[in-house]
């Protein structure tokens, strides 16, 4: 029997074929790479998880997890196989004073929903909430929080996961550790996370958000790094900006909490530092609306149909020493000038000694930046999204040589060379932990790893 008729015989009616599904899961928020899956699966217990990797493995079937469905070039879609829909499995709860246990296929709303009512969040959260939470920790998850406390999953405590042998097991620092990291910033390869249990502190009630203005690519990489290194605010990014002409102007956001009568002392906050301040911005909010801030450009973005439209995103970190040349090479380069028009430019800085998930990569060095170029292609136009990828790479291939390494969520074919070089020294222990947690393969192919 074919893989189509193994699948409709074992699952029934469980398995989702219906076309318009199969379309849906055949392309993500990258809208640039499609592959049909043969059928759709929306388990919602560990169970059925284990009972579909205990079929699929053997017979060569490919699974991938969807959860918010954001990959940019097909990383969770699985073509000629199964994709684990895990919406369905989305509580949050219960929340204690210092953690709060979620499943996979809840979003980072669904968390902030299920902490706020006690005064908690996560330590560090991604901008967009609307991203699933077992896909942020398979990618180990970048935030405005990042240089006080790491990455997203550098804040689980255990996971409930099941392996691609179709094993349900949990692990922790303490408890399996070898299959805990290999799964936290894994991309997915050696088990599907099936609940996390995450690290929360105190929210603050309020915050000032602070809009710093520069002029000089210099200066304003400077203050990020010194206000990276000081701890000043609890949160810090940062964004590149069209200026005229074909400039370009840099913009430092930061954010201190606003508990109690007391505000921020702004003078103390801002000592030193080389922003224009005839330009500085300052708002108060409370916690929840900044944690919110994005939801309303997702709107507008849905609103417009630019939701929809091909993403092909590159995300890159960059080590401090060569941080400004590469920056100012992709800038000025003309394969990236409609960043001035339609994209938007993060640009922040990260401390590596925070970030402890063994699997990401990082550059050399105590300080490093990442630079996030969020570009939107035109709909019904595959030479330019052709064209747009071709220059992810070129700018990959530059950043690289000056000692730079990929986030990888991107929009950019990596080779298998690329993706040794990637892991560098831990690749054979990554290819073993792939080896034993998914002997078939099965796992994310989407990815395009080959061990």
């Amino acid at each position: 029997m074919t893989p189509a008729h193994h699948l409709a015989a074992r699952f029934g009616r469980a398995l989702d074929s219906d076309p318009d599904t199969l379309r849906s899961c055949a392309q993500d928020f990258g809208h640039i790479v499609h592959g049909t899956p043969l059928g759709v699966l929306r388990p919602r217990s560990a169970a059925e998880i284990k009972d579909l990797l205990v079929f699929a493995g053997p017979r060569g079937i490919p699974v991938s997890v969807r959860g918010g469905g954001h990959s940019m070039y097909g990383q969770g879609q699985a073509d000629g196989g199964i994709v684990l829909d895990l919406r369905a499995m989305k509580e949050a709860g219960p929340v204690t004073e210092d953690h709060v246990t979620v499943q996979a296929g809840a979003s980072w709303r669904d968390v902030l929903a299920a902490t706020l009512p006690y005064g908690r969040t996560p330590p560090v959260l991604t901008d967009y909430l609307g991203a699933g939470v077992g896909g942020v920790l398979s990618a180990g998850g970048l935030g405005g929080a990042g240089h006080r406390h790491g990455l997203v999953a550098d804040q689980v405590l255990e996971l409930e996961v099941v392996t691609g042998a179709g094993e349900h097991r949990v692990c922790s620092p303490d408890r399996d550790p070898e299959l805990f990291h290999a799964v936290l910033a894994g991309l997915g390869q050696c088990a599907v996370i099936v609940a996390a249990t995450l690290r929360v502190v105190p929210a603050p009630a309020r915050i000032r958000r602070y809009c710093l203005h520069y002029a000089d690519l210099t200066r304003y990489l400077a203050d990020q790094r010194r206000l990276a290194e000081e701890q000043r605010f609890t949160y810090l990014e940062g964004q590149a900006r069209p200026a005229d002409g074909n400039g370009w102007q840099y913009m430092i956001e930061a954010v201190a909490p606003h508990d109690g009568p007391c505000p921020p002392d702004d003078d103390a906050l801002l000592a030193g530092l080389a922003h224009d301040p005839v330009a500085l911005e300052t708002e108060d909010l409370l916690f929840g609306e900044f944690a919110h801030r994005v939801d309303t450009d997702e709107e507008v973005l849905r609103e417009t149909g630019e939701w929809l439209h091909p993403h092909p995103w590159l995300n890159l970190l960059l080590p401090r020493d060569t941080a400004e040349s590469v920056v100012r090479a992709v800038l000025d380069d003309p394969a990236f000038h409609d960043l001035r028009d339609t994209g938007l430019v993060l640009l922040y800085p990260l401390l590596s000694g925070r970030l402890r998930a063994p699997l990401f990569r990082r550059p050399s060095g105590q300080v490093l930046y990442l630079l996030a170029l969020l570009r939107t292609a035109p709909p019904g136009s595959p030479e330019t999204v052709a064209e747009m990828v071709a220059a992810n790479r070129a700018a990959y291939e530059l950043a690289r040589s000056q000692g730079a390494v990929a986030y990888p969520v991107n929009a950019l074919p990596m080779s298998d060379a690329d993706w040794r070089d990637h892991y560098g020294s831990r690749w054979p222990a990554f290819a073993d932990a792939k080896r034993r947690h998914d002997p078939h393969g099965v796992l994310a192919r989407g990815h395009g790893l080959r061990f």
